[in-house]
């Protein structure tokens, strides 16, 4: 006989809580990494490194503001799948990028590993869903 007073974690609740650690996590990830590009490499250091792999230097400042924003929106849970999907194309950008470097994200200037592993928990996350204590939540875009 169990006498025990503790409660299981059904796998419902699992995944909710699942959910949540992963658009956490994201969001703190890319909030960090957008105040790593104004803080650290600054703006100008930023969109010069920009220029010196192919892309438009001006473009850090919509890069910036969508990784900031979008953190942001991601840690609040507001409409956390569809801002997965707003983001995305940032992480390709990033793969394609470190794609001559090789797979292995500690070689020289960086391997695509990093970025197409981001792109995966993207992904994750947009079909999996915001989990619990968002903000607010959309089934907009979101699969069937």
């Amino acid at each position: 006989m169990n006498t025990s007073t503790s409660q299981s974690l059904d796998a419902t609740t699992a995944q909710d809580w699942g959910a949540t650690l992963l658009r956490i996590s994201l969001g703190l990830m890319w909030v960090t990494h957008a105040l790593l590009k104004i803080v650290v490499y600054t703006l100008p250091g930023t969109a010069q490194f920009f220029g010196s792999v192919g892309l438009p230097g001006f473009m850090v400042y919509p890069v910036v503001a969508m990784e900031l924003a979008g953190g942001a929106a991601l840690l609040l849970g507001f409409y956390g799948r569809q801002v997965s999907l707003l983001l995305a194309p940032i992480l390709l950008v990033a793969a394609w990028v470190h794609l001559p470097n090789g797979w292995v994200f500690t070689n020289p200037k960086g391997g695509w590993e990093y970025p197409v592993f981001l792109l995966a928990a993207t992904i994750a996350h947009w079909l999996l869903g915001d989990g619990k204590l968002a903000l607010r939540r959309s089934r907009m875009f979101a699969p069937a």
